[in-house]
C-alpha cells in the first residue's frame, strides 16, 4: 500500500510551527531563499514564527483576483407585458353608417340558465368613442347543429357566426350609438338564425 508523502509546502509549514511564539513577516530575500529549496509559491506571503508560541500556524495568502457581485437582484427588473394589439376594422352598413369594430374577448356565460358563448366587440360609430357590444351564441343551437350535421362547429366557425350576427345588426340599424343604449341590446345566435348565418359563410 502506497503511503502519501507530505508535500514540500506541508514540510515547510511543519518545520516552522513547533515551539514558536510570534509572527513576523519574512523579508523578500529570505522568502526567495526558502522558495529555492521547496515548492513554496513566489506570490504568497510567509511568516517567521518565533519560539514559545504553542499552536501557532502560519497562513498562506494567495494572490487572487476578486469579482464584485451585486446581491440586490438583477439590474433590469421584469418588464410589464405589452398590451394586446387590436386590429381595428371598418364596416359600411346598409343604413349608411360606417362602423369601426374589433374583437375584444370571449366568455363562457349562462343566459337565463342556458349556457352560451359571449363574444364581446368594441364598436364605434363616430370614430371618437367606443363601447362594448355583446353577441350571445347559445350552446343549445350549437348542439342541435352538431347532431344534425354529424360534427361540432369549430371555435373559428363559432366566432364567424357571432361576427356575421354583428354585421347583420349593423345593416339592420339595431346597433345603438351610445354605451348606455348598448346595455339594453342583446344580440343572440340561436336555432332560429344559426343556419342562415352559417349559409352566408358557406358552411
Amino acid at each position: 500500500m502506497l503511503k502519501r508523502q507530505p508535500s514540500a509546502l506541508r514540510r515547510f509549514v511543519s518545520s516552522k510551527v513547533r515551539g514558536t511564539k510570534g509572527l513576523e513577516l519574512v523579508s523578500r530575500s529570505a522568502r526567495t531563499e526558502k522558495c529555492a529549496g521547496c515548492s513554496v509559491p513566489e506570490n504568497c506571503r510567509t511568516f517567521r514564527i518565533e519560539r514559545g508560541c504553542q499552536g501557532a500556524f502560519p497562513k498562506w495568502e494567495w494572490a487572487t483576483t476578486s469579482i464584485d457581485i451585486h446581491l440586490g437582484g438583477f439590474n433590469n427588473p421584469a418588464m410589464a407585458k405589452p398590451g394586446a394589439v387590436r386590429r381595428i376594422k371598418s364596416y359600411s352598413a346598409a343604413n349608411g353608417y360606417v362602423y369601426q369594430y374589433y374583437f375584444y374577448e370571449l366568455n363562457r356565460v349562462s343566459v337565463d340558465g342556458v349556457a352560451a358563448g359571449e363574444f364581446v366587440y368594441a364598436i364605434s360609430a363616430d370614430r371618437g368613442t367606443s363601447f362594448g357590444m355583446r353577441i350571445f351564441v347559445m350552446q343549445a343551437a350549437l348542439d342541435a347543429w352538431a347532431t344534425a350535421n354529424g360534427r361540432a362547429l369549430t371555435s373559428s366557425e363559432e366566432y364567424a357566426a357571432a361576427k356575421m350576427r354583428l354585421f347583420q345588426a349593423f345593416d339592420e340599424g339595431v346597433v345603438p350609438l351610445t354605451a348606455e343604449a348598448a346595455r339594453e341590446v342583446r344580440l343572440v345566435v340561436d336555432e332560429s338564425n344559426l343556419e342562415d348565418l352559417l349559409r352566408m359563410l358557406n358552411i
